[in-house]
């Protein structure tokens, strides 16, 4: 009896998936530099405790001894439970969280670490688009990896400023003209025409990098079908909040039994806190998923930069830490 080809390994589809709440001691156990404002971090728990595992997409809550709270994406092996690797880049401008990191983070440092939190998952699809501008290869790396290994057909266009500023370039070199590396310097913008020109039916679309560069594709995927662009931000975008949205407002907190004023000018994420509910979050700004709560009823008032307009007309989530209630009332499962 004939034989024909192995079908290829199925991608698995992973939704949004929250990450443990216990923070994980980790020591730095190697550094290196992937570009030249880009620090690679390879961090392990002591001895042979294995770290939990994550899949294409994760990134890690960084608990810095300044008190601050960052986010990176993971962009090692899945299947290496020994070590975990972050590509961090310096950011002079930014709120101080990498300029630590890559100043005192060298071998032996000490770090907490809390997740892996995947709001960016790879799905199964037939076919691949990834699209990388800057530091945003970091969660795309171990995407392109994945769908390799299950045999889907896939490009990777990968913009930055110039190819000094761009990391991992080594690792990709091994996938050929499935690869596009497009500096800014030598090629302009990336082409984003073409770059949607391999997007046909079946095709996701995986996209991280600059607010820009989010922008002009979430604009030139509007005539494709809705899900077909999947992106992640590093920064959170500017929501149009509707007239009256900033009234005092009461939530439920179905799980508790508290009943929370919200006033006018304080946030749901502040309210609950003060009422002495221990809550969660790390980013602040609606972009990290870590305070997503279950809305049992009422209708949110998005702010957030996370959630999809699917997920936005569901009602039935929200990221308490910026949104607020549409109408007077509230009730979440907290």
């Amino acid at each position: 009896m004939a034989v024909g080809p192995a079908a290829p390994a199925r991608v698995a589809p992973v939704s949004r998936v929250p990450g443990p709440a216990e923070p994980i001691d980790v020591t730095v156990v190697g550094r290196r530099m992937a570009a030249a404002d880009v620090v690679e971090l390879t961090v392990a728990r002591p001895a042979t405790e294995p770290l939990p595992q994550w899949t294409p997409g994760a990134h890690v809550d960084v608990l810095l001894p300044t008190g601050a709270v960052r986010q990176y994406s993971l962009c090692g092996d899945p299947a290496d439970d020994r070590s975990w690797r972050l590509g961090v880049l310096r950011e002079p401008a930014g709120r101080g969280g990498s300029g630590w990191l890559c100043e005192h983070a060298v071998e032996g440092t000490s770090l907490t670490l809390r997740g892996p939190r995947n709001n960016f998952a790879l799905v199964d699809a037939e076919r691949y688009v990834f699209v990388a501008g800057g530091v945003g290869i970091t969660p795309v790396l171990p995407m392109v990896h994945a769908a390799d290994r299950a045999g889907r057909p896939w490009t990777l266009w990968y913009g930055g400023r110039h190819r000094s500023s761009m990391a991992f370039l080594d690792e990709l070199t091994r996938y050929g003209d499935r690869v596009r590396i497009r500096p800014e310097d030598e090629s302009g913008l990336l082409d984003l025409a073409g770059v949607l020109a391999d997007a046909g039916p079946g095709t996701l679309v995986y996209c991280c990098g600059p607010a820009g560069l989010i922008d002009a594709m979430q604009n030139r995927c509007r005539s494709l079908p809705a899900g077909t662009l999947r992106v992640e931000r590093f920064t959170a975008v500017s929501q149009p909040v509707d007239d009256g949205a900033d009234r005092d407002i009461e939530v439920l907190c179905q799980a508790s039994g508290l009943t929370v004023p919200v006033p006018a000018g304080c946030g749901i994420l502040d309210a609950v806190r003060r009422a002495g509910l221990d809550v969660l979050s790390s980013c602040t700004e609606g972009i990290c998923g870590t305070c997503e709560t279950t809305v049992l009823d009422g209708v949110p008032e998005h702010r957030d930069s996370l959630l999809t307009e699917e997920e936005r007309a569901a009602g039935d989530t929200m990221m308490i830490c910026v949104s607020r209630a549409r109408g007077d009332r509230l009730v979440l499962d907290l």
